[in-house]
């Protein structure tokens, strides 16, 4: 099947938003999985978070950041073109039911994975706060469709040039000092998640993380996503990619991605040089 590119937009400097017909996928996903992309015959399969679908128009939106050499790869793809490979619907949908007040984390392109979730927690019937954090307001994607969505949309960034000064872990403490919370979704930083992991037990609120940018294989057959939860191993994309963000070891799960960051950056580095 054709995975055609039918509309590619910059979001931010280094985030790419694609729209991809997949009419397949499309009628079968749900809020929280994922696909797994393949640009070209010998290139390395990459997970990737549905940021949303059209079902009738048999579509999929999804926001590439360009971090290493296969994304770079497939944001250097234009509209007409077509992704080789394209598997899914992967993963465990988000659990969505009426929690009450819920809030949902994000750091700068990772909004875009939170989007589809949000909308369907919204139709639940929750009231929705948004907390979405950025280096700056240049790095702030999908700021308005939250807010035509959400209840309410709170902007942190780090260098204060829009919303409140700060991290967005700071706009959540500050949020819970005058408002009752009934359930909390992070995803981002893994730094991040695991703040968010000890606010909530402080706080005695569920929350989950979601542990998507850990993937590699997305069957569960290489073991790179291995995490340990409650004392239990799990593999984030056959169990999850959501866990309970208070019982996730998120200390071993950051030195567990220190491993390969040098040759990533080989990796990256021979694809800039053209070698």
């Amino acid at each position: 099947m054709r995975h055609e590119i039918v509309h590619k937009a910059e979001l931010a400097p280094g985030y790419k938003l694609f729209v991809i017909r997949s009419p397949q996928i499309a009628k079968k996903i749900q809020p929280g999985q994922f696909v797994i992309v393949r640009v070209h015959e010998k290139g390395e399969r990459i997970p990737m978070t549905i940021s949303d679908f059209d079902r009738e128009a048999g579509t999929l939106t999804m926001v590439v950041h360009e971090v290493g050499k296969t994304s770079k790869m497939l944001a250097s793809l234009k509209e007409g073109d077509a992704i080789l490979d394209l598997l899914g619907p992967l993963g465990k949908p988000s659990e969505i039911r009426r929690y009450g007040n819920v809030v949902a984390i994000c750091r700068q392109g990772t909004a875009g994975a939170l989007y589809s979730i949000v909308r369907a927690l919204k139709q639940a019937g929750n009231r929705v706060t948004v907390i979405m954090g950025a280096k700056s307001k240049d790095y702030i994607i999908f700021e308005e469709r939250m807010r035509r969505l959400c209840d309410e949309v709170i902007i942190a960034t780090d260098d204060g040039s829009a919303g409140m000064r700060g991290y967005a872990v700071a706009a959540l403490r500050e949020y819970l000092k005058h408002n009752h919370v009934d359930y909390i979704l992070a995803i981002g930083p893994t730094k991040m998640m695991k703040t968010v992991g000890k606010i909530a037990k402080k706080h005695g609120i569920k929350a989950t993380a979601s542990l998507g940018a850990i993937m590699l294989d997305g069957t569960g057959m290489c073991g790179a996503c291995r995490v340990t939860v409650a004392g239990s191993t799990k593999f984030a994309c056959v169990d999850g990619p959501e866990f309970d963000a208070t019982e996730v070891d998120f200390d071993e799960l950051q030195r567990r991605q220190e491993f390969f960051k040098e040759e990533e950056r080989l990796a990256f580095e021979l694809y800039e040089e053209g070698t």
